[in-house]
């Protein structure tokens, strides 16, 4: 059987069904913010399409996108942006300084329609390539999106956006839409296009005839590409350098710059090193001095997941420059007992082996056992000019570990998001049930599910505990706990679970509304010792009408009355064995909770306890006094006294009391330690 799980983007429908209306559309939406939690984020609301239609943060995200659909926002295209959502993502950042950062990059990510309009009832400023011309130029804009051009932005200072066209195009030589040159050499290729005609030399002409260079291209602005100084491909990597630059990827350029200024300045021409040295600050001023996520420029993707029996939620942020520029998330469909390494694997695989956005750097909370092969692989793609590799890390403290807590926090939300919207885990109980129903040869599915558990050691402190599922579901107010009373000088979890039979399935017990119906199913943490205990008890009480199994802790085997042959073994990886899985340790969590504090209340019943006149507050006090209780065994009737901790009568009982007590821990009269 293969191991590979499936990538199954979230967003992805179930199954055909009948169109929504508006009202059962925010009745869905409304219902899934329920799981939304209540920490600060970015929310991202996605059209039918599934494109990103706004981006926003909150310092509350269900408090904040409830208001939204529940119409308490008063801006006046609210309804039409609620009109148009059909679903949603977010985001959950450590505090609003991130989630404002966050915001920034996402927007420049996906750029919304919504957030262009709404930005305080103006239009924002965008840098624009007009990536749809056969040489793309760049342009300072306020206009509606267009589809064959690529836009970054919006900007909230425009002089800013319009000295980063200027710093662009002096670090990467680009045409300006401005450029008259430009747009009568884009005409032209635009005629020859539409009549099916090749490029000629004749649209590089200049209206004498002549081939001369535009006034861009004398002062270094724009390549030449209205005198033919520059080939489409020469011209086409400049458009990939300028698109990195704006995306953020500034360090290179500013490298090239500061050399540039020190050049200059070194020949005393330091007019244009100032011009050089405002720009570098210009490039600065724009990036962000406080990284959403990092203090450092860290290129890396962080990956984090989590898991249950059948399904695992990923969450992958793409940080470049210490900042996350994107994040992508993918539910697993599990479907066997697939190890942690094998998933990460799998996923490891499929997911670099679609996306071009390959980091320096990949961080994860285990690293792949085959992680030299991944990382020589994942350098073959990123084909770095300067000889850069790519590593895998897997950090255990700092930074990069709260990195990983914050993608596996985001990969939770994921996973919770998916199973809200499909009703993931109504269907899986449904079909455990009906595969409990068939596995174990039961009547009807086993809607009241009664697992026990013993907890003891030694014989001491013996407990056992009664959990209950009611329709796959843990229902808490029926749990029970008990005290073992019969007499054990050693554990013997047999006696103790055929106590714990009778006193549950007594007459007077199953006649009492407390405890609830009569099970369809009993389980027993436990094999078949615990299961031929318990069938002696019941035939010794008369009770033939009730399932029961004992499970295997080891190889999660089920021992059944009606099968000598062996147990019965469910599928691994199917909803059944997670649901019995998940009965049994709610009852071994619940027993071990009861026998720790058992045990923790016998274990302060002390020799002190024994002192008449000695209570709680002046035993602490005596401890404090003398830092530990072997220094108390210790000290003299005079140290007592001289604490002034007790009165003096106590002190002298208190002093009598350990006498004894040290004669009986140490007959032989042997120094203590």
């Amino acid at each position: 059987m293969s191991t590979e799980p499936p990538i199954t983007p979230p967003s992805a429908a179930e199954g055909a069904s009948a169109p929504e209306t508006q009202e059962q559309k925010r009745a869905r939406i409304k219902r899934e913010l329920n799981s939304v939690p209540t920490e600060p984020g970015v929310y991202l609301w996605k059209d039918a399409q599934g494109d990103v239609i706004y981006v926003g943060k909150a310092k509350q995200l269900r408090a904040r996108m409830r208001q939204y659909v529940n119409f308490q926002d008063e801006r006046v295209k609210i309804p039409l942006l609620v009109e148009q959502i059909h679903s949603f993502e977010y985001i959950v950042t450590a505090n609003e300084h991130e989630s404002l950062v966050l915001e920034k990059n996402l927007i420049n990510q996906h750029v919304p329609y919504f957030n262009a309009d709404f930005k305080d009832d103006k239009s924002y400023p965008f840098i624009a390539i007009t990536k749809g011309d056969a040489y793309p130029a760049i342009k300072y804009t306020r206009e509606k999106h267009r589809s064959d051009t690529r836009y970054f932005g919006p900007y909230t200072d425009s002089r800013a956006a319009r000295r980063m066209v200027d710093i662009a195009r002096r670090v990467v030589p680009l045409c300006a839409c401005s450029c008259a040159d430009w747009r009568a050499l884009n005409r032209k290729l635009q005629k020859a296009a539409a009549a099916g005609e090749a490029p000629s030399m004749d649209a590089f002409l200049g209206p004498d005839g002549s081939i001369k260079p535009c006034f861009d291209a004398h002062v270094g602005l724009g390549p030449g590409a209205c005198c033919g100084q520059i080939t489409p491909e020469a011209y086409a990597e400049n458009v990939r350098r300028i698109e990195r630059f704006l995306n953020g990827n500034h360090a290179e350029f500013v490298e090239e710059l500061t050399a540039e200024m020190t050049e200059a300045a070194a020949d005393l021409d330091f007019e244009r090193a100032a011009r050089i040295k405002a720009r570098i600050d210009t490039i600065g001023s724009l990036a962000d001095k406080q990284h959403a996520v990092s203090t450092r420029h860290l290129d890396a993707d962080v990956i984090g997941f989590f898991r249950e029996e059948t399904v695992a939620g990923v969450h992958v942020f793409m940080v470049r420059e210490g900042r996350i520029i994107n994040s992508n998330e993918f539910v697993l469909n599990r479907g066997t007992d697939v190890p942690d390494q094998d998933l990460l694997h799998n996923f490891l695989l499929r997911y670099y082996d679609t996306t071009t956005s390959i980091p320096h750097e990949v961080i994860v909370r285990e690293l792949p056992e085959d992680v030299e092969v991944m990382q020589e692989w994942l350098t073959a793609k990123l084909a770095s000019s300067h000889g850069a590799k790519v590593r895998f890390t897997a950090p255990q403290k700092a930074e990069k570990a709260e990195l990983v807590a914050m993608a596996e926090t985001n990969a939770k939300h994921t996973l919770m998001r998916y199973k809200v919207r499909t009703n993931y885990d109504d269907k899986r109980i449904n079909n455990a049930l009906l595969q409990l129903e068939s596995a174990l040869a039961l009547d009807a599915p086993p809607m009241r599910i009664e697992c026990f558990d013993i907890s003891t050691i030694h014989g001491s402190y013996t407990v056992a505990s009664m959990v209950v599922f009611t329709a796959g579901k843990p229902d808490k107010n029926q749990y029970r706990r008990f005290k073992i009373k019969t007499p054990l000088e050693e554990a013997n979890d047999f006696l103790s679970m055929q106590e714990v039979m009778r006193r549950r399935y007594a007459p007077e017990r199953m006649a009492d509304e407390r405890f609830g119906s009569k099970p369809d199913l009993i389980i027993l943490d436990g094999g078949k010792p615990q299961l031929t205990a318990v069938l002696a008890m019941f035939e010794e009480m008369g009770i033939d009408d009730i399932a029961v199994c004992g499970l295997a802790k080891r190889d999660e085997e089920l021992f059944v009355p009606w099968q000598d042959t062996g147990p019965v073994v469910l599928p691994g990886g199917s909803a059944s064995l997670y649901l019995v899985k998940q009965v049994r340790d709610e009852a071994h969590r619940f027993a071990i909770t009861f026998h720790r504090e058992l045990r923790g209340k016998g274990m302060t019943a002390s020799i002190l306890d024994e002192v008449p006149g000695l209570g709680p507050v002046r035993k602490k006090a005596l401890l404090r006094h003398f830092k530990s209780f072997r220094n108390l065994r210790a000290a003299t009737l005079e140290e007592v006294k001289a604490a002034r901790v007790v009165p003096e009568e106590v002190a002298e009982e208190l002093v009598a009391v350990l006498a004894q007590y040290n004669a009986k821990s140490n007959p032989e009269g042997k120094a203590q330690p």
